[in-house]
């Protein structure tokens, strides 16, 4: 039996995985400040569903995979550990210099943002490396040994080291952390050629000072979940997920936790790209999955979930790139409990502020005066008010009605339908917007694509996003709403290594890049010996047109170098990999390689079934209910109960089909039928 959790910051997901391959899905309110709360809830109402006691359940788990924003939380919120920076000699200012420039190039009223360590807590190691990793000035040890002292008296709580060309030689880095060691027992040290040992000094800089400040409190986080877990009677493996869309063990996440910022969201794409090909035989997919806070949106193209090192975050101190390679992902503040208001001018926005779990929107009857998307599904019919969560949570039309009354409808001057279709048609632009940040600003048409809705809430304005990007299939997985700790099922156990090398095409090295090539593969054989289990490699490199600024990660065709065919054969896959990313390519001009990298791959799972219930085989039996959609008014709609829908018929819209975990929402115009996997596609008539 294995089990999954997603952490979100409304709901907590969690998934069970029995012997044979069956799930079972619930959801549990997150206690905001207190994420355990809602593991445990959700491990409650799992347990009472299979009628056990939660120690049973988890002493029957071999793996329990854990997902969670904590680590996200934290720097946006600026809770992480008073962190010390350590740089080369002569370059104090590389997290105040950045890259340059202002994040909009013609708003002179932008301000620099503070770095992420402030100037006061970065302190100079003499020592100076050289591009080839030469020593040009021995690391000076009494003099780093005095920088101990002041980071004791200035109370650090974790170390940042990021040295010049560290990443090609990492003698002086390591030499650093062991003396820190010995002068400062406790305090976690992170090193850049350990978190990311790549060439771009800000962003390796930021990524090792993103890591250091969240070691205590990730390492809190996560021993206590585990303390707990095993003090409930869990005699299996925990996991975590990873920004990169993997899964490591909890000790191996707690050593190194800035991989685990977009931890739960990672995984939407993992299973996306599953559903897309299984329902609807496509390798390219707009995989959304709109929760309570956010609306998180990935990319599958060519069955390939792309990484980016562009990722930025917020903080208290501004907007940091993270320069850690994570699965690219656009997120926006629109979900089910975005909050809608009218500003001074008149104008009505949805989010980014958001209800949350508690006091959640109106609807939760806890006094919040807040309207937000879920109330006004509510008010339109589209959610029953007795049915959601299965039951398990009873609605309030009342509050939600005079939430949507006062808050928009009057300051509008519009009807309380009218006002409800207002807040569902700008959260739908909002997530409109988000989409073509991630397909039409890199040049990728969205209507080709598949557009998997995940989460609880994607199903009450999925259809029409469809609609407005012209998509001509939506689906909408039996497992969708927790789709995220689906995909924790589906990942593999992986790592990742990397060498910053560089080699030219037209004068290519090949002794050399297969001796990095065997350093990788070595590491990877060690990460397998310890998995205890064998696994696969893909290698490849990030490389570039000459004088071009910026790389693009190729994937290498092979696993050894070995002749100068092998290197034609990388050259081949960079032009085709550059023509789809710029639409561009240049046979005649060789590559400059500059960096290569070995993920290594355990697989976990067997086949899975993916399904929680069978599509029934006889007619539908529909009950019915009033809805009011736009343009159209008041219908009768026919009710559907997604485990009793037949996937031997198609049923024309205006409908709506109901699970204990999701509303989906079909408009006049649409269809829907049910797969075979039990997956709900909706197309346009």
């Amino acid at each position: 039996m294995r089990i999954a959790v997603d952490t979100g910051g409304t709901f907590t997901d969690l998934i069970v995985e029995d012997d044979a391959g069956n799930l079972r899905m619930h959801k549990a309110s997150t206690t905001p400040g207190r994420p355990l709360e809602g593991v445990g809830a959700a491990l409650r109402l799992a347990a009472e569903a299979m009628h056990i006691g939660v120690g049973d359940l988890l002493a029957r788990t071999q793996m329990f995979i854990y997902g969670t924003t904590h680590a996200l939380n934290a720097v946006v919120t600026g809770r992480t550990a008073r962190t010390a920076f350590l740089t080369t000699f002569g370059h104090p200012d590389i997290l105040v210099l950045r890259e340059g420039g202002r994040a909009d190039p013609f708003d002179y009223g932008l301000s620099t943002p503070d770095p992420y360590i402030a100037r006061s807590l970065t302190w100079e190691v003499p020592e100076r490396l050289l591009a080839d990793g030469s020593i040009r000035t021995p690391l000076d040890e009494s003099g780093m040994r005095e920088i101990a002292s002041s980071l004791r008296a200035a109370r650090v709580e974790a170390v940042a080291v990021c040295l010049l060309w560290a990443n090609v030689n990492p003698c002086h880095e390591r030499r650093v952390r062991d003396l820190l060691a010995e002068e400062l027992p406790g305090i976690p040290v992170s090193l850049s050629s350990d978190v990311s040992p790549s060439i771009r000094e800000y962003r390796r800089a930021s990524a090792t000072a993103i890591d250091a400040s969240l070691k205590p409190a990730m390492h809190a986080h996560l021993l206590g979940l585990q303390d707990f877990l095993k003090e409930s009677g869990l005699a299996g493996r925990m996991l975590v997920i990873t920004s990169r869309g993997g899964l490591i063990d909890a000790e191996a996440a707690a050593q190194m936790p800035i991989q685990m910022l977009n931890s739960g969201p990672a995984m939407a794409p993992v299973s996306g790209r599953f559903f897309a090909s299984a329902d609807c035989s496509n390798d390219f997919a707009i995989v959304a999955d709109t929760g309570g806070t956010t609306y998180d949106v990935s990319l599958v193209r060519r069955g390939h979930i792309p990484l980016s090192r562009d990722t930025q975050i917020d903080s208290p101190t501004g907007r940091h790139i993270t320069g850690f390679p994570s699965i690219d992902i656009r997120s926006v503040g629109a979900g089910g409990g975005s909050i809608a208001w009218v500003d001074a001018g008149g104008l009505l926005h949805v989010g980014p502020q958001s209800a949350g779990a508690d006091p959640g929107p109106a609807a939760y009857g806890r006094g919040a005066g807040h309207a937000t998307l879920t109330d006004a599904c509510l008010v339109l019919g589209y959610l029953d008010p007795r049915y959601f969560l299965g039951g398990l949570r009873s609605l309030d039309l009342g509050a939600s009605r005079e939430a949507i009354e006062r808050n928009v409808a009057r300051p509008l001057g519009r009807t309380l339908e009218e006002a409800a279709v207002a807040i569902v048609q700008i959260a739908t632009e909002n997530m409109v917007q988000a989409i073509e940040d991630i397909t039409v600003n890199q040049g990728v048409d969205p209507s080709k694509a598949v557009l998997v809705g995940g989460g609880g809430a994607a199903g009450l304005n999925s259809a029409w996003i469809a609609q407005r990007l012209g998509v001509q299939e939506l689906l909408i997985p039996e497992m969708g709403p927790a789709l995220s700790a689906c995909g924790a099922l589906m990942s593999e156990l992986s790592t990742q290594h990397r060498r910053t090398w560089f080699t030219r095409s037209d004068r290519f090295d090949l002794q050399g890049a297969s001796r990095v090539l065997a350093d990788l593969q070595a590491q990877c054989a060690s990460f397998f010996e310890l998995a205890g289990k064998a696994g696969s490699v893909q290698l490849s490199v990030e490389a570039r047109y000459p004088d071009q600024v910026w790389e693009i990660d190729v994937q290498l065709p092979m696993q050894t170098l070995g002749c100068a065919q092998d290197v034609r054969a990388i050259e081949a896959a960079f032009h085709s990999a550059h023509e789809e990313v710029f639409g561009i390519h240049d046979l005649t001009s060789p590559i400059e390689i500059v960096g290569w990298t070995a993920t290594a791959s355990v697989r976990l799972h067997d086949t899975l079934k993916f399904m929680a219930s069978p599509p029934a085989s006889d007619t539908s039996t529909a009950t019915r209910r009033t809805a009011y959609f736009p343009k159209v008014g008041l219908l009768e709609v026919p009710i559907h109960r997604l485990e009793s829908l037949p996937s031997t018929r198609t049923f024309d819209g205006p409908a709506i089909v109901e699970s204990a975990f999701t509303t989906v929402v079909v408009p006049p115009g649409n269809a829907i039928r049910r797969t075979m996997t039990g997956s709900l596609i909706i197309t346009q008539c």
